[in-house]
């Protein structure tokens, strides 16, 4: 990108980013937030882990990444770099997978929670793109009990509205891992980074009762569980643009006066 186009996406208003990161200045965030009863920041979290042969390891980074930005064009939302790397365990059997603990990842959420709310942003919203980050549930589940404003998107309800619109043909149950969905979005958002192969790599295995105690090896030999064959740029769009949408009812609980306590005397801790 030249100094010109950083020139122009500093000044594209919310949701501007410099490849994923964002590129608003304080004064940005200020005059934001000046605009709104209740500043909502959101934070992508993604994993680094195998996608099979023809999408990248940072795939679910890139997928959060695509969805807080699009939520981050349409609504007052203070947009933060994500969190790269996060609960991919249970991919350990491929190369170039990295993982960090739950109990790690926890706390990183649970330190920028704390960190936003010493700044007067009172809410987060953890833009998940990864199913294995288990913890981010129970991180919200406690924050929510000590009336501190905290949410996590997209929900499986959320996906499936935004699969429904797409025309996205595979389940979420089948559409596990570098299929139908993850190979649109990216085709939609980052169509340099997907390779070729994924025409002809669908593979299906919906009973997968052991995947915690087995691994993804015990179920795939590729990585990948779906049907990326039938991945598309047009689905990809669309994909994201629901899910922008159903982001809607979320801000508005966020912001409401009745959600959670921002006077809480937890303040400093999360």
């Amino acid at each position: 990108m030249s100094g010109s186009e950083i020139g122009t996406a500093a000044t594209a208003g919310a949701g501007a980013t410099y490849g994923l990161l964002p590129v608003d200045t304080t004064e940005d965030v200020r005059s934001r937030g000046a605009g709104v009863t209740t500043q909502v920041a959101v934070l992508p979290v993604g994993s680094f882990e195998q996608h099979g042969p023809y999408l990248p390891l940072a795939t679910d980074t890139l997928v959060a990444c695509a969805i807080a930005r699009e939520i981050a064009g349409a609504y007052p939302v203070h947009l933060l770099p994500p969190v790269t790397i996060a609960c991919s365990h249970e991919h350990a059997a491929w190369p170039g997978t990295v993982s960090i603990s739950s109990v790690t990842l926890h706390a990183v959420v649970r330190d920028i929670a704390a960190s936003l709310r010493r700044s007067g942003v009172e809410a987060l919203v953890l833009v998940n793109g990864h199913g294995g980050n288990y913890v981010l549930g129970n991180a919200v589940q406690e924050s929510s009990a000590r009336g501190e404003r905290m949410a996590l998107f997209p929900a499986p309800e959320d996906w499936e509205a935004a699969r429904e619109r797409s025309g996205v043909v595979t389940s979420l149950l089948t559409d596990m891992h570098a299929g139908e969905i993850e190979t649109s979005i990216l085709l939609h958002a980052h169509p340099e980074l997907v390779r070729p192969g994924f025409e002809s790599a669908d593979f299906t295995a919906d009973d997968r009762r052991h995947l915690l105690t087995l691994g993804m090896s015990a179920y795939t030999d590729s990585g990948v569980i779906g049907r990326p064959s039938l991945g598309s740029a047009e689905k990809g769009k669309e994909l994201l643009a629901s899910l922008a949408d159903s982001f809607g009812a979320y801000f508005s609980l966020l912001t409401s006066e009745a959600s959670g306590n921002t006077g809480s005397e937890e303040t400093g801790s999360l």
